[in-house]
């Protein structure tokens, strides 16, 4: 039972909120399901690593990859997927908390709850742009042919 609350019950409910921001990114088909599968493996990475900082970045990382593979399966654009499956670790609440400790005078609070929002999004931005890269370098023969460079360094015309 504690598994069922713990990982299984938050990562169906990042599924779902996945799903539902498909509409408004105008994702259809079985875009949705990839999409939503995508949150899940981000908050369920994110829960496995402790709900830190640092699991942030790896379940960015992991969101990341998932989508560029999936977007170079179905030939979409990674900027979907990867965007979707994103925005169950975007630290609204972080956010709210801070302006509402700012606002009552604690500035304490506010620095904590700030700070931590904001080495959140860092650790989301790093690990999409790290991801990316990396995955971009090693597999660059799985990119468009116009894109691969040719022997010499230069980039055909």
């Amino acid at each position: 039972m504690e598994m069922w609350s713990q990982y299984i019950l938050p990562c169906l409910c990042a599924f779902a909120g996945c799903i539902a921001f498909t509409l408004i990114f105008n994702i259809h088909g079985p875009g949705k399901l990839i999409a939503g599968c995508g949150g899940a493996l981000g908050w369920l990475v994110y829960l496995l690593g402790g709900k830190t900082i640092l699991a942030g970045f790896f379940a960015a990382m992991a969101i990341s990859l998932f989508s560029e593979v999936m977007a170079r399966i179905r030939r979409c654009p990674v900027t979907g997927y990867q965007l979707v499956a994103l925005l169950p670790l975007v630290p609204g609440g972080g956010i709210y908390y801070a302006m509402r400790y700012c606002l009552e005078g604690d500035t304490e609070q506010f620095l904590t709850a700030l700070l931590n929002t904001l080495g959140m999004a860092a650790a989301l931005a790093v690990g999409v742009i790290l991801a990316s890269s990396l995955f971009r370098a090693v597999f660059f023969h799985l990119a468009h042919p116009r894109d691969v460079p040719d022997g010499k360094g230069r980039r055909p015309s």
